[in-house]
């Protein structure tokens, strides 16, 4: 029996989510959520952080807080792109 491919012929397989993971996917949805409005929290608190400090005239400290905030919401919402690309 011949099992190779023609040579033209590069396979693409589709992913299909098996119907047992239907309670796993429903975490994995209350997790990426849950994730983002405490990203969305986050950034709020470092807004206010930030104008107490300009006020005080203690300048952009905050500023790297922000952005540790904003690197955390940019890898909760491309969790799945970033797991995709390694998998």
């Amino acid at each position: 029996m011949n099992y190779a491919l023609p040579s033209g012929v590069i396979p693409n397989p589709t992913p299909v989510v098996p119907a047992e993971a239907g309670g796993l996917l429903t975490v994995l949805n209350w997790a990426s959520g849950i994730g983002l409005v405490l990203g969305v929290l986050g950034v709020i608190i470092v807004g206010i952080t930030m104008v107490i400090q300009l006020q005080r005239g203690e300048g952009g400290q905050s500023l790297a807080k922000l952005g540790w905030v904003l690197l955390g919401c940019i890898i909760i919402t491309g969790a799945a792109g970033i797991v995709r690309a390694f998998v």
